[in-house]
């Protein structure tokens, strides 16, 4: 590690040491905090437009305040770390080398499994489809194992993608991930699953400020309706999983 970041590890096990309060923390107590440090950062990150953040790294302090974000992420990471420490259950150091042997197991484009690096000609061959799917067969291989390790069904585990979808995210970015996701398999399972026509002509949604008001537009109607879409995004995306999942479970 840095030693920064060394820095950082020993403050945090000094805190766990000698400040009652931090002594006191578990993970069940600091869910609530690791949620609210990345919300803060994704609104640092959305408070400038996409296209100016190439601009370069004043953008009007834009970039130190995402510094200071991503520091409270961090420190987040850290603290977990050194509380699962404290009773035998990793380190921070274990936490780095989990993310470091998924990264070289996720991209076989750019590495060897040993993790060097391939060749420039291997790397100039690499094509987004490709890595794409690649990403998600490797997934779908580590559910599998997981599952097999679990005793769990393989098939239904990594129905559509579903499985590694938290199941606390907002229901419209678990939506989004869903279909991403669905899009990335070998075939798609959401192609052709029996969703309703809509009345939305997808030419209208030229960019993102068109879909934000249609979205807008439907919450309009909904709650003008007496109903919540989020409960029913959410509720529709549990029908979905049972029948996809019942779909790869007797297929």
């Amino acid at each position: 590690m840095s030693e920064a970041v060394d820095h950082l590890v020993w403050v945090v096990a000094r805190l766990r040491e000698h400040c009652p309060w931090t002594r006191r923390l578990t993970h069940d107590v600091l869910t609530e905090y690791l949620v609210e440090e990345a919300y803060e950062a994704v609104e640092v990150i959305e408070s400038v437009p996409a296209a100016a953040w190439p601009e370069g790294p004043l953008m009007d302090g834009t970039y130190e305040r995402l510094r200071l974000e991503m520091g409270d992420v961090l420190f987040q990471v850290v603290l977990h770390s050194a509380i699962a420490q404290d009773v035998g259950g990793f380190t921070f150091d274990g936490t780095v080398a989990a993310i470091t042997d998924k990264m070289i197991r996720r991209n076989p484009h750019v590495f060897h499994p040993d993790g060097s690096l391939r060749s420039a000609r291997e790397l100039a061959s690499a094509s987004i489809a490709d890595i794409e799917k690649n990403w998600e067969r490797i997934k779908k291989e580590e559910r599998a194992a997981a599952a097999s390790f679990e005793g769990a069904p393989a098939a239904v585990a990594g129905a559509a993608g579903f499985a590694d979808v938290p199941a606390h995210l907002p229901a419209l970015a678990a939506a989004a991930k869903v279909v991403d996701r669905a899009a990335r398999q070998p075939v798609d399972p959401l192609a052709g699953a029996g969703l309703p026509p809509s009345d939305l002509d997808p030419a209208v949604l030229q960019d993102e400020t068109e879909l934000g008001a249609e979205l807008f537009r439907l919450v309009q109607h909904s709650r003008a309706a007496g109903l919540d879409p989020e409960r029913a995004l959410r509720r529709h995306l549990t029908r979905l999983r049972h029948d996809l999942s019942g779909t790869a479970a007797t297929g």
